[in-house]
């Protein structure tokens, strides 16, 4: 396990910045299942269809008009705090 950990770290110190950048992502996405789970899912190869292209002409057209709620409002309504959520 030495071995290997110290064989890591001796080829991360090698690498370039700009592919630091990358590894990091990388190891952070193996070590956190959410961002993992999300680098691994299938990509959506669904066509939109025309009640979903409507959908979204709606809520466009809405928020023309209409503000939004901004997302700590969202989370107080649910009974939470910004700091329970990870913020």
């Amino acid at each position: 396990m030495i071995d290997a950990r110290q064989h890591v770290h001796d080829l991360i110190d090698r690498l370039p910045p700009a592919q630091l950048t990358a590894v990091a992502g990388l190891l952070e996405s193996m070590l956190d299942p959410v961002s993992r789970a999300l680098a691994m899912a299938p990509l959506e190869d669904e066509e939109i269809g025309e009640e979903e292209d409507r959908a979204v002409v709606r809520s466009n057209e809405w928020f023309k008009h209409h503000e939004g709620t901004p997302f700590e409002e969202v989370v107080a309504e649910m009974g939470f705090s910004m700091d329970q959520i990870g913020n």
